[in-house]
């Protein structure tokens, strides 16, 4: 029943934190800072989430028998790199269509796949090497379609360059934090409980926000707020409905990821999160018109089916453990 709820909230979280974010651009929001801080900046909602979950009999705390000063320093320095990949995830959603973003989004997948293989230990069969090819393909695809013209802010075509490898290199560090909290929930905390997943969201989010708070502060990106507040196109309350609602987007999303990470595996996890990649870009066409060329659908249908490759894989490996738990 957990999977199942963390699946949800994935897939809603996701798509719906996407559109706020590329909305807020949309309506005239131009501060990739600001974009950055609301992607953890609701990390206190959890609180009463961990509420809800007291602490099993496992015992201790959410690190178990882990030395504090050790889980500190893990969660420290896995909260300043959500925070830089956080960074390039705002940049790149700032230059690109969203129906793009979402697709080179996909490519989290393939690095997933080797993240994991090296950091995890995760197999690498056939079917998962055709996925990480497929996927690799699709992006390569995207990455070479230069003639963009439906990015209604006027960015000059360099813009689609930069936001392309930074949504790549996105990916791909996205990849490598799951990775390294599959890791930290096998070789340190050692603890099953949805207390240990909220502490290690919790936390980590409280990192990277206040580092996203420096930035904005340092980069002087705060003293527009009030001007961009006035101009955005619907409105003062929509301007901060906006950053709400995609700061709670946000969390439910990395509730479920990180969920998902501790009760099956940082691949499983990577594969939902790209469960939303036909969904988004169609949101993307009916709400900011986004045109889907012909790239882009075979660039979606060739990531549709890396994706069903990995799928398979998965059926394989649970039925012959479904197998192997009858014969014992």
């Amino acid at each position: 029943m957990m999977v199942s709820v963390d699946v949800f909230f994935v897939v809603a979280g996701q798509t719906s934190a996407t559109l706020l974010g590329r909305y807020y651009y949309h309506q005239g929001g131009s501060s990739k800072w600001i974009s950055t801080f609301v992607q953890t900046a609701g990390f206190p909602i959890l609180f009463l989430a961990l509420l809800c979950f007291p602490k099993s009999s496992g015992g201790g705390g959410a690190s178990g028998d882990a030395p504090v000063a050790k889980v500190a320093v893990i969660y420290v320095v896995l909260g300043l790199v959500i925070a830089a990949d956080d960074m390039m995830y705002a940049s790149g959603l700032k230059y690109l269509p969203v129906s793009t973003y979402s697709l080179i989004c996909a490519s989290q997948l393939a690095f997933n796949v080797v993240f994991s293989y090296v950091l995890n230990s995760q197999k690498l069969t056939g079917l998962i090497f055709n996925a990480v090819i497929l996927l690799t393909l699709s992006d390569a695809l995207l990455g070479v379609n230069h003639d963009e013209t439906e990015d209604m802010s006027g960015m000059p075509r360099g813009k689609y360059l930069m936001g392309f490898l930074l949504t790549l290199g996105a990916s791909g560090t996205y990849s490598l934090i799951l990775s390294l909290m599959q890791l930290t929930f096998e070789n340190v905390i050692k603890k099953h409980t949805y207390t240990a997943v909220l502490n290690m969201q919790i936390y980590t989010a409280l990192v990277a926000t206040v580092a996203s708070m420096v930035g904005l502060f340092a980069s002087g990106e705060w003293r527009m707020m009030t001007e961009e507040m006035d101009t955005f196109r619907s409105g003062q309350f929509s301007y901060f409905m906006t950053l709400v609602w995609t700061a709670v987007s946000w969390q439910i999303t990395s509730v479920g990821v990180v969920g998902l990470v501790f009760e099956v595996s940082s691949l499983f996890s990577n594969v939902i999160s790209t469960v939303s990649l036909p969904i988004v870009p169609l949101f993307a066409v009916l709400i900011f018109h986004d045109t889907m060329d012909g790239i882009k659908i075979i660039a979606m249908l060739i990531a549709a089916w890396g994706f069903v490759s990995y799928l398979m894989q998965h059926f394989i490996d649970d039925k012959k453990a479904r197998k192997a738990a009858a014969g014992g």
